[in-house]
């Protein structure tokens, strides 16, 4: 059900190295770092793992605006789409549209909505179209 989690952190470098050492022991460690010339905006994101597929995230700056975010699986692009169509007819805001973000992987298509809460929630497919 889940497919991966982040948070917020206050001081990017610090909280990345934390998590870096703290993480090693149960074998996992930094698998991706998105960079803000990768998304074009301020933010760093790291990604912790095992081998290439992060499942724990922490952002900085401005990127999570204070709020979780949790993503889903999604075995379809189909069902990230009535995800995305569920979400905003429940009342949830548009975060990003269902499509594809190659900064994560070749086959990364998801989507991303705001709770009524104010957490950024996604759902995601990582198979081809």
């Amino acid at each position: 059900m889940i497919d991966h989690i982040g948070f917020p952190v206050s001081d990017y470098a610090r909280s990345k190295a934390f998590y870096n050492h703290v993480l090693a022991p149960l074998g996992y460690g930094l698998v991706l770092e998105v960079t803000p010339e990768m998304t074009g905006s301020q933010d760093s994101h790291a990604g912790f793992g095992l081998r290439s597929r992060p499942q724990f995230w922490i952002s900085s700056g401005d990127a999570l605006r204070g709020r979780m975010h949790i993503c889903f699986q999604a075995n379809t692009r189909a069902q990230v789409n009535a995800f995305h169509v569920a979400a905003l007819a429940a009342g949830g805001s548009d975060n990003g549209a269902p499509g594809l973000r190659p900064h994560y992987h070749e086959n990364y298509y998801g989507a991303f909505i705001i709770d009524p809460d104010g957490h950024n929630i996604e759902a995601v497919c990582h198979t081809p179209a």
